[in-house]
């Protein structure tokens, strides 16, 4: 719950009070703390001594319901921006 209630505050903020001309600079600080958090993330896991153990009991079903979810990611964003990207070109050519 509380997640969706600083998801929420952000949203309103960004919609109502965020300046727009910063829009560059916030994607570009999204970027940059993402890739932050999958490095800390990718730390915390290998200061496990046990890690490869856990991962061999855990076994190949976990594998497999992780690989799919990824797998189906990459294919709809592949699909949704190319059909972005046709409709932008579609609309530029119209107003040619």
């Amino acid at each position: 719950m509380q997640i969706i209630i600083i998801m929420s505050f952000g949203f309103i903020i960004g919609y109502f009070i965020f300046p727009k001309k910063w829009k560059g600079y916030n994607e570009r600080l999204q970027i940059i703390l993402t890739a932050l958090l999958i490095f800390s993330m990718g730390v915390h896991l290998g200061s496990r001594k046990d890690l490869w153990q856990e991962i061999i009991s855990i076994g190949w079903e976990s594998i497999v319901l992780c690989v799919l979810p990824i797998l189906a990611s990459i294919v709809v964003v592949y699909a949704l921006s190319i059909l972005v990207f046709q409709n932008k070109k579609r609309r530029k050519d119209k107003g040619k």
